[in-house]
């Protein structure tokens, strides 16, 4: 940013300092020297997605900003093009298509080990989310570490390489776990919830040859039904046959998906996995609900069956690059299946009123996405 003798841009921040409300500011621009040894990055926003963990931040429901601000900065889903990099900066050019990472380096031994994802630390950095500015902003730097290349190819849908990371670090949790039946081979996956979430799952399990079944609430034809259907996926309207029920003329899942953001479903899905299975949980649900249940009968089958149930949310580097592939992967089999997920954009950060009303009370909605700035 330096070549452009900027001394100021915008980014769109919720405050945090006893008042309320989202805004477009003017902030001081990023420096490369921010970033310690020569190693800084800087990158030009093209494109951010938004998802219930932005709504939940704007509504003022959690979310702290670094230290010594009295705003955060939103928006952990990016996607944009280096401008310039740093004189000890060997694995980026300007140029390059990047993504970033969203967790940061804490003081855990996890943390040591690159896995940050997995942290014990009670206060945890995440840009966007806690205690470190996000991406809803004209430009960014960051670290080569937390920040992974894009292939031309990819894009169109390289914003969605930050949800798809959560579902491939679930995945590939539940394949890592099961080696210690020594010839595990999962053939059928329910995934419960067709948004964003659920259908990458869906893509993803497709990409290693199970048997999908999806299960939401609408009926069908819908757009989302659709998106299954694209897939080889089957869609399961659960309004009119209840998960639990359908799920009885099923074969017995080796994998369950859960990303419908309603717990309740989370035990009707411990109560169907099928023996040797793997249940993995996507929803962070912040409420109080609770829901009557057959204790018995679920611990019995998961203590008699060898089941599992283990959750992810967040990722690190590792499940971000696994994402490139399998988006390669899919461009290459379905063609533009995955752009379809985005259903709504917005051009400009100035627009941010309509990207959070898209978010809360659109029609139709996959994924949102606000333009940021042009790609040429």
């Amino acid at each position: 940013m330096q070549k452009e003798t900027r001394i100021h841009m915008q980014a769109v921040a919720v405050s945090r300092n006893g008042s309320s409300g989202v805004a477009l500011i003017d902030v001081a621009p990023p420096r490369l020297d921010e970033i310690p040894g020569g190693r800084g990055v800087l990158v030009r926003v093209v494109r951010v997605g938004v998802d219930g963990t932005d709504k939940e931040i704007l509504a003022g429901e959690y979310g702290k900003p670094p230290p010594g601000e009295t705003f955060l900065i939103t928006g952990h889903e990016s996607f944009g093009v280096v401008e310039a990099v740093g004189p000890n900066v060997h694995e980026l050019a300007p140029g390059d298509l990047v993504v970033a990472t969203v967790r940061r380096r804490g003081s855990s031994p996890y943390d040591a080990i690159g896995t940050y994802d997995m942290t014990t630390d009670d206060d945890y950095i995440e840009r966007g989310i806690n205690l470190r500015h996000g991406f809803l902003a004209e430009y960014y730097v960051d670290d080569p570490e937390y920040t992974v290349r894009v292939p031309p190819e990819l894009r169109d849908v390289g914003v969605l390489l930050e949800p798809t990371s959560v579902v491939e670090k679930g995945i590939a949790q539940a394949y890592e776990i099961q080696r210690r039946l020594r010839i595990w081979k999962p053939r059928t996956a329910f995934v419960l919830g067709a948004g964003t979430i659920g259908l990458l799952a869906a893509m993803v399990l497709r990409l290693r040859g199970l048997d999908v079944h999806v299960f939401a609430r609408d009926e069908a034809p819908n757009r989302n039904a659709a998106l299954v259907a694209a897939l080889g996926a089957t869609y399961h309207a659960t309004a009119s046959v209840p998960f639990a029920q359908a799920a009885q003329s099923l074969a017995p899942a080796d994998i369950i998906f859960e990303a419908t953001g309603y717990s309740p479903f989370v035990f009707d899905a411990m109560d169907v996995l099928g023996k040797n299975g793997v249940l993995v949980l996507s929803s962070v649900t912040g409420g109080s609900r609770t829901v009557e249940v057959p204790a018995d009968r679920i611990n019995l089958g998961f203590v008699l069956g060898n089941k599992v149930v283990v959750g992810t949310v967040n990722a690190n580097r590792e499940y971000f690059e696994l994402g490139v592939r399998d988006h390669a992967l899919a461009v290459a089999t379905w063609g533009d299946w995955a752009l379809r997920l985005i259903t709504h954009r917005v051009s400009g950060l100035a627009q941010h009123a309509e990207l959070l009303d898209l978010l809360t009370h659109g029609t139709g909605t996959i994924k949102v996405v606000c333009e940021v700035s042009a790609l040429a």
